[in-house]
């Protein structure tokens, strides 16, 4: 793992991003036909039908693949189960803008995991680089006026974020924690089907769980089929791809400022989509974010 950020780096860390704006904007328009659990696990087993011609035999036992299972379940858990669910419920009681800004925080959460349970130091870099990022988040959800920032109030879904996080920060820095021989990791498609595979068991015991609780009727339709098919192939498989090769090669701690372009991917977008103009303060963001990224990983 190295913190030197190549130009394939750079890509593998941008394309996710992009991908997750997007799930936030096919979210929104979803919003209403299905619950958000039973969204999750909809999302993933799909994500599994895609996987599973290109790795059915992960799960052989000439694979390898079971002496880990462990290893996976808790992947599932963390990556799969939890951070999307988490999120979704989060939406349910809190605003997107709050929602993001708690998000917002994953730099500090990153170092934060390192250091307490990967044993991994924190330099006056990556600080200054959290604080450059995170001021660029705030630009674009304070609307280029700091005044808007003060103004919001964390409620009970801004602590279901929280959680969420902290469990994607596990996640990744998981992902660099490899027990299994490197032939396994090197199948790409096998290694995420592993780790949907228990992910669909842990969202499908949420998804119960909500069920139970009285949740509302899915009202299917051509657009929510269309909206599944995307969360699916983009956020779920490709953007775990990029992901997961991204973060293996720069670390956890550079991937983490990297998803903070997501709420300005998420402008663009709404701009495309919903008709909402990008402002100057956009750009300033931008800037901001990047010159995280930038100075983080530098020597």
């Amino acid at each position: 793992m190295s913190t030197r950020l190549t130009p394939r780096t750079v890509f593998l860390l941008t394309l996710p991003p992009l991908l997750w704006a997007g799930n936030s904007i096919v979210g929104r328009l979803v919003h209403d036909q299905l619950p958000p659990v039973l969204l999750n696990l909809l999302r993933w087993v799909l994500a599994g039908a895609i996987l599973l011609p290109l790795a059915g035999p992960v799960f052989s036992r000439a694979a390898g693949m079971r002496r880990y299972w462990k290893q996976y379940a808790l992947l599932g858990l963390l990556g799969i189960g939890l951070y999307n669910t988490l999120q979704y419920m989060a939406l349910q009681t809190s605003t997107p803008i709050n929602v993001t800004l708690v998000a917002s925080g994953m730099p500090v959460w990153m170092m934060l995991t390192g250091w307490l349970f990967f044993g991994v130091p924190v330099s006056r870099r990556q600080v200054a680089g959290a604080v450059l990022s995170i001021a660029g988040v705030l630009l674009v959800l304070a609307r280029g006026e700091w005044r808007h920032a003060l103004e919001l109030r964390l409620v009970a879904g801004d602590l279901f974020m929280i959680l969420a996080t902290i469990a994607w920060s596990l996640y990744s820095w998981l992902l660099t924690r490899a027990r299994e021989p490197a032939a396994l990791r090197a199948d790409w498609a096998g290694f995420l089907l592993a780790q949907v595979a228990f992910g669909v068991l842990w969202s499908g015991g949420f998804a119960l769980g909500e069920q139970a609780l009285g949740a509302q009727p899915v009202q299917w339709s051509w657009t929510l089929a269309a909206a599944l098919a995307y969360v699916a192939a983009g956020p779920g498989v490709i953007a775990f791809r990029c992901w997961g090769a991204g973060v293996q090669a720069a670390g956890p701690a550079i991937g983490a400022f990297f998803v903070n372009l997501t709420p300005l991917f998420t402008a663009v977008l709404s701009a495309a989509f919903l008709g909402d103009a990008p402002h100057g303060y956009h750009v300033a963001a931008f800037a901001l974010i990047v010159g995280g990224i930038v100075v983080s990983a530098r020597r």
